[in-house]
């Protein structure tokens, strides 16, 4: 039984991908000049990968309604607090972090030690003719010395600003009224995707009438801005120097 060479489907997939970037390159000549084109409004549960959301949610209300009357129970309008207070609350964090140090450390040390250990009278061995000859002085058999010394500096020098907004949901209503919020937030551009995550807890207090909280009023906040793609690639170190960095004594 003869077995297919496994060159083949090498041939076949860079012949594919060679067709297709042949019909790239004939799509962007022919918009030379040209604005680009908006993709079509599609159905994006029909798209592959697709997920559908799951988020926390507050507890169902039954709905009942009182004769002659306005009011209908398990309502979230009509003259009622519209700020976050339940499970699946949104909530806005107004994420303003102004953050600056200036730090400079310098250390030294330094430590010198000498030794001696000498034999002047050893029964007359000091006089013996071989150890004349060796060079052997009998006060000056040992003699030991070392010197240490260390200088350390360093400094840090660090200014950061983060301005911006984000929506969270609010995940867990504490005991004592307090509410766990989380958010996160993506902007996509070109090939460079933005990521902002706010979290922590917050008193239903400290929220503003327009259900907004300012950032430094978050307990436990836990606040990360950064960003993956292609330039973030760029400009981190690459596997092998970040494991040498780790493994390299010296």
């Amino acid at each position: 039984m003869r077995h297919r060479p496994r060159a083949l489907p090498l041939a076949a997939t860079l012949l594919a991908c060679t067709g297709l970037g042949a019909c790239n390159t004939v799509d962007r000549l022919a918009q030379v000049g040209a604005t680009p084109n908006l993709s079509a409004i599609e159905d994006p549960t029909a798209q592959a990968g697709y997920k559908p959301v799951r988020l926390p949610m507050p507890d169902v209300q039954p709905v009942s309604y009182a004769p002659n009357s306005l009011w209908r129970t398990g309502s979230r309008a009509f003259f009622k607090d519209q700020r976050a207070a339940r499970i699946g609350d949104l909530v806005t964090v107004k994420v303003n972090v102004t953050d600056q140090a200036n730090i400079s450390n310098e250390t030294k040390r330094s430590r010198s030690n000498a030794e001696g250990f000498g034999v002047p009278n050893a029964g007359g061995l000091e006089k013996n003719a071989a150890v004349l000859a060796a060079g052997v002085t009998p006060d000056k058999l040992l003699t030991a010395t070392s010197n240490t010394s260390s200088d350390g500096a360093g400094s840090v020098q660090r200014t950061e600003t983060v301005s911006t907004n984000v929506a969270a949901i609010v995940t867990q209503v504490l005991p004592n009224g307090n509410l766990v919020v989380e958010g996160k937030q993506e902007i996509r551009i070109n090939f460079e995707v933005r990521e902002l995550i706010v979290a922590g807890v917050v008193r239903p207090e400290d929220i503003e009438s327009d259900n907004t909280i300012d950032s430094t009023k978050i307990a436990q906040a836990r606040i990360a801005y950064g960003g993956r793609g292609q330039i973030t690639d760029v400009q981190q170190p690459r596997y092998g120097q970040q494991l040498v960095d780790i493994l390299l004594p010296f």
